[in-house]
């Protein structure tokens, strides 16, 4: 017996912002599973960030797509047929082959999480990569210390939103976030405890961060990179630090960047600049988990999602993610 699966493959290399083309939705039949496989049926599918990274032809920590094969990301779904005891059928799986609607997979590829005690969508993102993100970024990267004034950028997203209200937690004086539009800056103080927050698209992101921090910061966590790294900089206090996650505001670029114009100030304050990944904190996901779950059981820590329904709309999700078209995890229901 077969299985009539639908998957995205890479059409092609993007330059600069990619588009609906760069996606091309193929079938494919997948025979039963053999010895030590699964057949899985997905039912929530992560969109991230990162993902726009692998469409370059580039060595980095991960390898690229490549053009005319699936493409990959986190995923949530069902055992449909089993060839390994240690993973059955009927289990709920977490695994890395995403924007497809079914997948045969190793069985040492999927963990089996228990959708009883959370939303499948949860392991995609809060007790997932995302907050584990978060929290190791902030308390390892950033070195946080009770008491830090810390400012987040895209601290409406899947990351952000969740590094400010651990800052929160673990005794921050202030912290504060950056979204785009007034809307979503005001979300990060009613909806997710932030202290203060500044709209970037009101322009002068710099400006503003002095306004609503005017003694200066202590931690920076950076979504975002360019304009928002540069008024990190110029807002920090001595011996801050500041925890590099991501840039999605330099992503989509044809052409490479200019570095943070003043970078030079990095010296006389004694600033530390760590970049990091999330696999750096694969070892301390149970010290993670122990924090987190009862965090978002007991509602400490709100987890926003943002959910597209279908398969065929996983293209636009992902294109979504870099015109600000989500708050918290962008999630893709099947």
């Amino acid at each position: 017996m077969t299985t009539l699966a639908r998957e995205y493959h890479l059409a092609a290399r993007p330059q600069g912002t990619p588009t609906a083309e760069h996606f091309r939705l193929v079938e494919r039949k997948l025979p039963d599973p053999g010895p030590g496989q699964v057949l899985v049926r997905n039912e929530v599918l992560s969109v991230d960030p990162y993902m726009r990274g692998r469409m370059n032809d580039v060595k980095s920590y991960v390898p690229p797509f490549q053009v005319g094969e699936p493409l990959e990301g986190g995923a949530v779904g069902t055992v449909l047929a089993s060839g390994d005891p240690s993973v059955p059928v009927g289990a709920s799986v977490l695994h890395m082959a995403g924007w497809r609607d079914h997948a045969l997979i190793p069985a040492s590829a999927a963990t089996i999480v228990d959708t009883a005690a959370a939303p499948a969508g949860a392991y995609l993102g809060a007790l997932g990569t995302t907050g584990l993100t978060a929290w190791g970024g902030l308390l390892i990267a950033a070195e946080f210390k009770a008491g830090d004034t810390v400012f987040v950028s895209g601290a409406a997203g899947a990351v952000g939103s969740v590094t400010g209200q651990i800052a929160k937690l673990k005794g921050a004086a202030r912290v504060i976030g950056s979204a785009g539009g007034e809307a979503k800056a005001r979300s990060l103080t009613e909806r997710f405890g932030f202290d203060a927050a500044i709209d970037y698209r009101a322009g002068d992101v710099r400006g503003q961060l002095a306004a609503v921090a005017p003694g200066g910061i202590d931690v920076y966590f950076d979504n975002v990179g360019g304009e928002h790294l540069e008024a990190a900089i110029t807002a920090m206090r001595r011996h801050g630090r500041i925890a590099l996650c991501g840039a999605i505001a330099q992503y989509n670029a044809a052409e490479p960047p200019p570095g943070p114009r003043n970078l030079g100030l990095a010296i006389g304050k004694r600033l530390t600049l760590r970049g990091f990944i999330v696999l750096d904190y694969q070892d301390r996901f149970t010290q993670f988990a122990a924090e987190m779950g009862p965090w978002l059981a007991s509602g400490k820590i709100v987890a926003a999602e943002t959910v597209v329904d279908g398969l065929e709309n996983t293209p636009q999700a992902f294109l979504n993610l870099f015109s600000g078209g989500n708050t918290g995890k962008m999630l893709v229901q099947l």
